[in-house]
């Protein structure tokens, strides 16, 4: 299955501007809204409140756990009106906006079990396994619980009969008869938040699935033996590694592979899942599929994931300071760039407006950073979780009964700006590519050195491999997870003091970097997948702008050595093929390539902000970001790239450049989004 196939979505489809739905194009600005949580008497009241400030679309969960009320049985308003889905989907359309259909399985929404009935998730054939074959539990409030194993054909098949009971009650809401024009399957995959290599799946199902995955990739058990160092071991008996026990390179394979099958059980799981879908009726419109905040540092792999859904997009929560500011724009860069591969817009399927109980406040001044700043880095629509307050939610826009609250101004004048500028049909360019291999990515993984503690939990801190791996050097001389990662954020730095715009991209792109981009670094841990080293050689052959750092690329994605490693290119080279690690001498070949290559800057100052430009199909700069996330106000001085002057889009301050430099006031950990204005 593949979600690019043509005749799959012939009256609704995704463009770069969003969705179109029948002919007209939709901005996707949705906003979540909570039916079960809600008296009914006030849904049409918080449907028109959330209207008025600009949303088209309305995101709606639906939470098996709550309509089931006996193993196949379930309520949809026969026992409790707030259960009549039905009737709440059709009021949207009425109301003249589209939905977005999300029914889980997992559905989180801070419910209990993450909205999956009491009997599955206590159910043994449907649990996730521990190394030791225990339940793997989430500790997670109100109430821990065992999560489901995404290998399991119990588990499945469960998952089937809930679809098919919410197809009963929707298909007929599917477009054109109804107002549903997408629909999410699962949610935050990324095995329940237990997603270390070694917390599970030793489920007997993906135990199973796991050794057809081995024979698929090998073939013959000869070459397994090899992979895994080991001559004894046979496709139908091997075991997975329980825990990280390489003592060198060479041993690496076995937990390379099984971090590796744990990002395809996601993805077949994700397949099959849509098929249940279809299967009920709710097919012939646009997937999705959101990967949470610390995505990289998951199972979750962006290019199997959008191989069986249509639009993958991110969550946003995040709060107002320095490292959340480098988080963001190295997230959404690489978003942005794999929805344009994609022709399709970037869309953050959750955007904080407020925050659960249970976890650390976000305030309506950290909503904002986060919501501007991920558009400065090429976010194109947004999914405002939650717009309608609810239980176990706080600082949402609207109250339950649909009473607009003074903080919703500010999503309105967010969509109105957006609206006017057109921002949906703008693009930033980046003219330097920081490709990073999904090889890198899994490897850290694997030596993560604080499980069952996330990688992600050190993602959301502002940390990475240097706080949270092992240091085991493997016979390489060096710890290669920690040594990329030096390498690639000493790219990064050096890049912002250029001021030269740049763009994170996941190694699968490659070869849309090097039609995009000025410059493209990979950032190699010296073993990466044969797809991505064959893009490496051809561009050296052709003489492309490409570098490697930190090393040479001499073993394959299991870090098994190479018989043909490349060799680095002779002769004169715009930029180095291969960068040594080291903060002043990457500044020095940046500051080279900046005039050999003609790469474009920005600048801006004080050192500490940052700015971005977004422009039009004719390259005429329309819309200029200042972003501050020091907790000072300062002036921003800035280029005007071509303006006469500038309008904030929120508040209607004018700026008039002075010389092409435009000087304009910027709070502490804000923002500010800039309308550029031309002569004529």
């Amino acid at each position: 299955m593949h979600a690019d196939r043509p005749s799959a979505h012939a009256r609704v489809k995704l463009v770069p501007e969003g969705i179109d739905v029948g002919g007209e194009v939709v901005p996707l600005f949705a906003a979540a809204v909570h039916y079960w949580r809600l008296d009914p008497d006030h849904w049409r009241r918080a449907l028109e409140a959330t209207r008025s400030l600009g949303f088209r679309l309305i995101d709606v969960y639906v939470p098996w756990g709550v309509h089931e009320v006996g193993p196949g049985a379930f309520d949809f308003g026969k026992l409790a009106d707030e259960h009549d889905v039905a009737r709440f989907v059709e009021l949207i359309g009425e109301l003249g906006m589209f939905c977005i259909l999300r029914p889980g399985p997992h559905i989180n929404a801070e419910l209990t079990g993450f909205g999956l009935p009491e009997r599955v998730i206590w159910d043994a054939d449907c649990q996730a396994r521990s190394p030791h074959g225990n339940p793997v539990v989430l500790p997670v409030p109100p109430l821990a619980f065992p999560v489901p194993s995404y290998a399991s054909e119990t588990f499945h098949s469960e998952v089937a009969r809930w679809f098919a009971a919410v197809g009963a009650e929707l298909s007929r809401s599917i477009y054109p008869k109804g107002p549903i024009v997408m629909c999410q399957v699962d949610n935050e995959g990324a095995l329940y938040f237990r997603d270390g290599v070694y917390d599970q799946d030793w489920h007997p199902d993906s135990l199973k699935k796991y050794r057809r995955f081995l024979q698929s990739r090998y073939e013959k058990v000869a070459a397994l033996r090899r992979a895994h160092r080991d001559d004894h071991v046979t496709f139908a008996r091997i075991e997975p590694p329980k825990r990280f026990d390489a003592k060198t390179a060479d041993e690496l394979g076995p937990h390379l592979d099984w971090a590796d099958w744990q990002e395809q059980m996601l993805a077949d799981s994700f397949a099959l899942m849509r098929e249940h879908l279809e299967a009920a009726g709710l097919g012939g419109v646009p997937t999705s599929h959101n990967l949470p905040v610390s995505e990289s540092a998951t199972p979750l792999d962006p290019e199997r994931i959008g191989k069986v859904v249509d639009l993958v997009g991110l969550d946003y929560y995040h709060g107002a300071s320095a490292p959340q500011r480098t988080e963001i724009a190295r997230r959404t860069s690489e978003l942005s760039e794999r929805c344009a591969a994609r022709g399709h817009s970037a869309f953050a399927c959750e955007l904080g407006a407020g925050f659960p109980p249970f976890f650390p406040p976000l305030t309506e001044h950290d909503n904002a950073f986060s919501v501007l700043t991920a558009l400065a880095y090429g976010l194109r629509g947004f999914n405002a979780y939650m717009v309608v307050e609810r239980d176990r939610w706080i600082g949402a826009p609207i109250d339950p009964t649909g009473k607009i609250r003074p903080s919703a101004e500010a999503w309105r004048k967010l969509i109105a700006a957006l609206e006017r500028t057109r921002f949906a049909e703008l693009r930033r360019e980046a003219a330097v590519h920081l490709v990073v291999p999904r090889s890198f990515r899994r490897l850290s993984r694997v030596c993560h050195a604080f499980g069952p503690l996330s990688a992600a939990f050190f993602q959301i801190l502002g940390g990475g491999a240097q706080e949270a791996c092992f240091e085991d050097e493997l016979g390489l001389g060096a710890s290669a997870v920690i040594e990329t990662e030096r390498f690639a954020r000493q790219v990064e730095h050096a890049l912002e003091q250029a001021r030269i715009p740049w763009a994170m991209v996941g190694g699968d792109l490659l070869e849309h970097s090097l039609t995009r981009a000025r410059w493209v670094v990979v950032a190699s841990p010296g073993g990466v997948e044969p797809e991505l080293l064959a893009s490496v050689r051809r561009a050296w052959k052709k003489g492309a702008a490409l570098s490697l750092g930190p090393y040479l690329p001499e073993r394959d994605a299991t870090f098994l050595p190479l018989g043909d490693p490349p060799s680095v290119p002779k002769g004169a080279r715009a930029v180095p093929p291969l960068l040594a690690l080291g903060a002043r001498e990457l500044a020095e070949v940046v500051d080279a390539a900046k005039t050999t290559l003609g790469l474009p800057t920005l600048e801006t100052s004080p050192a500490e902000l940052q700015s971005t430009v977004h422009v039009d199909a004719t390259g005429l700069a329309r819309v200029l970001f200042v972003v501050n996330p020091t907790g000072w106000a300062t002036e921003a001085t800035l280029s005007a790239v071509g303006a006469r002057s500038a309008v904030d889009a929120l508040e209607g301050t004018r700026f008039d450049a002075r010389e092409g430099v435009l000087a304009v006031p910027v709070s502490g950990r804000s923002v500010r989004m800039l309308e550029l204005v031309h002569d004529g």
